[in-house]
């Protein structure tokens, strides 16, 4: 038998009380006894690698020993209890001791606090001697570490003084020696003189001599301390520090001009206006255009003399008390900026004063304003402060820590960062108003509808416009020569409300075409019109022989927009793109503004209370839409749907926002498509649409659900009282018979109540017509023919047809297979609205209602031309229309949405039918059959509400999709799975069917080759042609062409985070980066082709063809290579080139400064974005300057707020600036690839760099000895 351990018990005690006394942690923990059955309450205490335990904190006696040395404790979860067991376990908390020893059970202790818990467990697991040693030996080698590093500085130290006694020993030697010389000097001069000897005048001549080589050694030693100085790291900082101060006061200088310009050039004078007799304008408009202008000026003009002041005691340059003075009167600059939309929406109400107007433009037209607007300088203000913060970033960046302006410095840029946020909002919220007002300034005839502040700017770009004649044919003739760039091409600017159709002049004026304002309230998008594809080809010149295009590629690519004014002739604009891609962008805005001004769709139209009433109930109600909450902040700015602008929010309320079935507004769903990738990812965003797909009730918040699906008490109709006036019938074709019987399930009743066309372009559901009987869908006795006309009041919800009386339980297949093709075509169903004759007439007592006369066709809507179809089912063709929402317009209800349905139900005999008034709020419905109908209703809205934001997606970011393809099958699987949804519309599944065609087919685009062939034939092709060989206009031409390759590849996720900034900049702006080396590639090329010529002859030709070269650019719109050349004629070692430069001619030099004025930097490029402006696509503009912009915004502002909220109004700035970038990107150049001159330029073989061209032109022209 083995012995029991010995120990020694009284030493053990010993160290028990000294636990309980001075343990390391103490405390109650109930411990589980050995028959795991049972938990004992002991006193545990910690004592070093030791865990005594004792019966109670009282005991002097520890009851047992755990040594902790070499254990694991882990913190356990809770045991599930037993049905026996009797303690509550739900406050408890557990934790093991485990021991490396395998037959050795584990210590299984719990506590009542998880807090006490995690101590217990922390404090265990220290408990350990090894680590102990292990942290002793560490500190034992940093002492000796520390000891060896001591000696070393003792010996140093001991060294340094014996330099210094060796040094005091030498000096007094030195003294003395002097003091001997002294002496000897003044016995010599004592002693008479004696005449000079030869000897002394050797001497004299030997010291002279030495006085010149020790002159000439000092003077080539200060040099070189000179030299060290100017290359060291410091003097390099104090360089770029002064470079910043000077350039921060020509940008002060130029803001102060600018600011009395604004001053003197239409404050003042307004001012004097606005006392006249006739005023056209007040006082109080002028003070609320221009409040604190002139204050802001004096203070700038206080600001600027004391930096001039500083720069003139240069090179001490302190400048922090300067900006002391500027930090107290920030006060003013916020009321300014507070004031700024206001002061833009006063501005854009003026103007529509003729005599205001007209006064304006006589201001606007001095010298002084440089053809800049008022609103432009009202501007200016609000970006100064964000560029005072970019000084000062840079101000720092080159100021040492130890500097004494180092912290108020950092002071000022605090404060002004501040301000910088509430200035960033509010040019954000504003740049709409400000582009609205300088388009309609480029406008000749000027626009009145663009001074409407409310309409937000969409999109613009060029498009052929076909020209169409009185009856509406396509006008022939020498329409077939018709130019793609000459007569057919419109400038096209979509707003909110309205889409605005131009032609360029001279000068870069816009003059609108005749019915080029075309009011989107009135208009009908036809996005596959038929029957013109032939015309089409013929009026455009498409050729189909072989080598070219072939017709289909073009066939596709028009569009109609239907125009149906009240008051005039109904006509037709067809418009044609220059690719898919660029059709689709634009048929999907157009198709959402439609939406957004029908009141978004089926959410708004179907259960909107009172149409009378701007805002719905359900939307009104909801506080989260206008009210700021911890997850969302909103901006003073509507946007096109009527709701507030989102300036902040969480992910969640964005992805909230997108999915709103209530609405949808276009600039919101731009700026997200634009930007979620910076706070979220494309598989968060397709996840949340495919889970409103799901489940769609979720879309809907729950205080507008209650609204939603309340029961009427009374038996009124839910759209208000009916207009006053009738309004013109529109003829539309019927949905596809349907057929439902007696017997139906009230889920498939549903499922067949309603016949949507899914409008791809973001348009909601259409809801025309409405039939059912009082006594619900199983009560139906009789059931319309879709050979039938159906006629549908929308005020009084009348529905006239013959009726068939036989109802057929295979209606339903036949209905949705032979009839679907043969019968449509045949069929109308017209919308009416017409003035209720009896007004008095209730609801309640009217049951039965006689049928109403038929409906008369207006003439103007009989027209031949006029006629189209809403619901037409042929391949590809989707239509979106919408009216006039005025104060008597009458909104469509849910009920209308059984009519459409029903309106072609059957085949059948023709029967008289009894005609009622229907509405879901009558008695007629049981309330859960109604609410039924309003889930399908959501059901249809989030299908559609899904479709189209998937439709925006694929054909305005296909980047997303060509680079991602994991997330491209998924989007098409989930369209597929969509597809066999056996509920889905006709029209909804050729909408998802069309989705999956634009991700899986190849847009033949225009067909232009791309750069990467490009430099795969110039490598290949071994042998460059020289310079001289190609004639100015060859190069500009593939210069351009090149160019334009590189920019439009540039994808727009690049343009976030700055990362052309960063230290990967490579890797995370890949295609930025490559554009900015082709831009140096083509610089050090230029240069190089210059600079390897000694003769000076050859050296002028080449910089007056490069001149040239230019020129021809800047016709062709090309900014980039205008730059790249530009600013190679600067480089110091072209610039320097004296000799050559006085033999280039005059008229080439006034070209250059031609050149050089429109792409200069000055004005944040005032000048290139005048001519961008101007000028219509194809372009390549400066991408630099877009950098500028965006590194501007992106230092100005943080992504996230503190509250972790992102920066929305940020990103919508960033979209508007990328928005442009993509005009430019989509229009390609009708230019021919010449393998020869586009090889010449990509050669970088022989292109010298920065260094080897200055020792070039030292070469060419050695400098002269001044």
């Amino acid at each position: 038998m083995q012995k029991g351990m010995r120990l020694n018990d009284g030493h053990i005690t010993y160290l028990a009380l000294l636990a309980k006394k001075d343990g390391t942690r103490r405390g109650c923990l109930s411990k589980k006894s050995s028959d795991n059955t049972k938990w004992h309450s002991k006193w545990f205490a910690l004592l070093q690698n030791m865990l005594f335990y004792f019966e109670n904190d009282s005991s002097s006696r520890p009851s047992g020993l755990y040594l902790l040395e070499g254990c694991v404790c882990d913190r356990a979860p809770s045991p599930k209890p037993s049905l026996s067991a009797k303690e509550c376990l739900e406050k408890q908390y557990y934790f093991t001791v485990t021991f490396n020893h395998d037959n050795q059970k584990a210590l299984e202790l719990r506590t009542e606090d998880v807090k006490d818990c995690d101590e217990w467990v922390a404090a265990i697991t220290q408990a350990s001697y090894r680590n102990l040693a292990t942290e002793h030996e560490t500190l034992m080698q940093k002492y000796l570490h520390l000891l060896q590093i001591v000696e070393t500085e003792k010996t140093v130290a001991k060294q340094l003084r014996q330099q210094i006694e060796d040094g005091e020993i030498e000096i007094e030697r030195l003294k003395s020696e002097i003091a001997g010389l002294l002496k000897d000097n003044e016995k010599i001069q004592s002693n008479p003189e004696v005449p000079p000897s030869d000897d002394d005048t050797e001497i004299k001549k030997i010291k002279k001599v030495q006085s010149f080589l020790r002159g000439w050694i000092c003077r080539r030693k200060w040099k070189t301390i000179i030299q060290d100085y100017i290359r060291s790291p410091h003097a390099e900082s104090m360089r770029k520090r002064n470079q910043v101060v000077f350039s921060m006061l020509e940008a002060e200088a130029e803001y102060v001009q600018q600011l009395h310009i604004l001053v003197n050039n239409f404050l003042r004078p307004l001012r004097m206006a606005a006392s006249s007799k006739k005023p056209p304008i007040t006082h109080d408009d002028v003070s609320s255009i221009f409040l604190n202008s002139e204050t802001i000026m004096f203070l700038h003009q206080i600001f600027y003399q004391g930096l001039k002041a500083r720069i003139a005691s240069w090179p001490t340059l302190v400048l922090a008390d300067l900006f002391d003075i500027l930090l107290p009167m920030l006060n003013i600059y916020q009321e300014f900026v507070r004031n700024h939309q206001y002061s833009l929406q006063i501005l854009a109400h003026c103007k529509q004063n003729r005599d205001f107007d007209k006064l304006l433009k006589q201001y606007e037209a001095k010298p002084d304003c440089e053809e800049r607007t008022l609103e432009t300088f009202l501007t200016y203000p609000m970006f100064q402060i964000p560029r005072y913060i970019l000084t000062l970033h840079e101000l720092l960046a080159h100021t040492p820590h130890e500097h004494v302006e180092r912290n108020s410095l950092d002071y000022a840029k605090s404060k002004l960062e501040e301000l910088s946020r509430i200035m960033h909002d509010e040019v954000s919220e504003t740049e709409n108003i400000r582009k609205n007002l300088a388009i309609e300034r480029m406008i000749v005839e000027g626009c009145e509808v663009l001074l409407d502040t409310s309409q937000t700017f969409v999109r613009q770009g060029s498009l052929i416009q076909v020209p169409m004649s009185e009856k509406g044919k396509i006008t022939r003739g020498r329409l077939g020569s018709l130019s793609l760039k000459k007569e057919g091409e419109r400038q096209c600017f979509l707003f909110s409300k309205h889409l605005i159709i131009c032609t360029r002049g001279s000068g870069g004026k816009l003059h609108i075409t005749k019915n080029g304002v075309v009011s989107l309230i009135d208009c009908t998008l036809m996005e596959e019109p038929e029957g013109t594809d032939d015309e089409l080809t013929a009026v455009l010149g498409v050729a189909k022989t072989k080598g070219e295009r072939s017709g289909q590629d073009t066939e596709h690519l028009d569009f109609k927009v239907m125009v149906e004014p009240k008051d005039v002739q109904p006509y037709t604009v067809i418009l044609v793109a220059s690719s898919r891609q660029e059709k689709s962008a634009w048929t999907s805005d157009i198709s959402q503004c439609i939406d957004n001004i029908r009141c978004n769709g089926l959410m708004m139209n179907a259960f909107e209370e009172n149409s009378k009433v701007t805002v719905p109930q359900m939307i009104k109600s909801d506080t989260s839409l206008y009210c700021d909450d911890v997850d969302i902040r909103f901006s003073k700015m509507m946007n096109s749907c009527k709701v507030l602008q989102i300036r902040y929010a969480s992910v969640e309320r964005l992805l909230e926002r997108l999915t709103d079935l209530r609405f949808l507004s276009i600039d919101f769903l731009n700026t997200f498509l634009h930007s979620y990738r910076v706070f979220t990812s494309a598989d968060v965003v397709l996840d949340k649409l495919i889970t409103i797909y799901k489940k769609p009730i979720s879309a809907i918040p729950a205080r507008s659900l209650e609204l939603f699906f309340a029961s009427s008490q009374n038996n009124k109709l839910l759209y208000g009282d009916p207009p006053m006036s009738p309004r013109a019938s529109r003829k539309f074709s019927s949905p596809p018979p349907l057929s439902i019987t007696k017997t139906s399930s009230p889920n498939r009743r549903r499922k067949l109540s309603l016949n949507i066309p899914i409008i791809t372009g973001g348009k909601a559901l259409d809801l025309a017509a409405l039939s059912c009987s009082p006594n619900g869908y199983a009560s139906m006795h009789s059931t319309m023919s879709p050979f039938s006309k159906t006629t549908l009041d929308i005020n009084k919800l009348y529905v006239s047809s013959t009726m068939a009386s036989k109802i057929s339980d295979d209606g339903e297949t036949k209905a949705e297979g032979k009839t679907e093709e043969s019968v449509l075509n045949k069929q109308d169903l017209s919308v009416r609205e017409e003035c209720d004759e009896d007004p008095s007439q209730s609801d309640e007592t009217e049951a039965e209602m006689s049928p109403p006369k038929s409906p008369s066709t207006p003439k103007n809507v009989k027209s031949k031309n006029s006629e189209f179809s809403l619901f037409s089912f042929n391949n590809g063709m989707v239509v979106s229309s919408c009216r006039e929402l005025d104060n008597n317009r009458s909104a469509l209800s849910a009920a209308s949405a059984f009519a459409i349905a029903t309106a072609g139900a059957n085949e059948g005999t023709p029967t008289k039918e009894k005609y009622r008034r229907m509405s879901l709020a009558s008695t007629g419905f049981p309330t859960d059959q109604r609410n039924g109908d309003k889930e399908f209703v959501i059901r249809r809205a989030a299908t559609n509400r899904v479709l189209n934001v998937l439709r925006h997606w694929v054909s305005k970011h296909s980047q997303d999709f060509e680079l991602n393809t994991e997330l491209k099958m998924r989007v098409i699987g989930f369209l597929e799975e969509v597809m066999h949804d056996p509920e889905l519309l006709t029209q909804e599944r050729k909408a998802a069917a069309n989705i999956i065609r634009t991700l899986t087919q190849e847009d033949p685009g225009d067909n232009q080759v791309t750069l990467e062939e490009i430099t795969q034939m110039a490598m290949e092709d071994c042998k460059t042609e020289p310079f001289e060989s190609h004639s100015a206009l060859e190069i500009a031409e593939q210069l351009t062409l090149l160019d334009h390759l590189v920019f439009k590849v540039i994808p727009y996720e690049e343009f976030f985070g700055q990362g052309w900034m960063k230290n990967d900049k490579n890797e995370r702006t890949p295609y930025i980066m490559k554009t900015t080396k082709h831009f140096n590639d083509i610089s050090n090329r230029i240069a190089t082709e210059i600079l390897q010529w000694d003769d000076v002859n050859m050296r002028v030709a080449v910089i007056e063809k490069w001149v040239a070269v230019a020129d021809i650019c800047r016709c062709l719109h090309n900014y980039n290579a205008m730059l790249e050349i530009t600013s190679s004629l600067n480089r110091s070692s072209i610039f320097r080139l004296k000799k050559t430069w006085l033999k280039v001619s005059k008229q080439t030099k006034t070209v250059i400064d031609k050149l050089q004025k429109l792409v200069s930097s000055e004005g944040r490029f005032k000048n290139l974005r005048e001519a961008l402006k101007n000028c219509d696509p194809p372009c390549v503009p400066y991408l630099g300057m877009y950098l500028t912009d965006l590194a501007f915004i992106e230092e100005g502002t943080p992504n996230y707020t503190e509250d972790n909220l992102v920066n929305f109004s940020k990103m919508r700035m960033i979209s508007h600036i990328i928005r442009e970038i993509r005009q430019f990107q989509q229009t390609a150049y009708k230019i021919d690839y010449q393998p020869k001159v586009a090889k010449y330029l990509l050669d970088s073989s022989s292109a010298l760099d920065e260094e080897s061209l200055y020792e070039a032109s030292l070469r060419i022209e050695p400098k002269t000895s001044s």
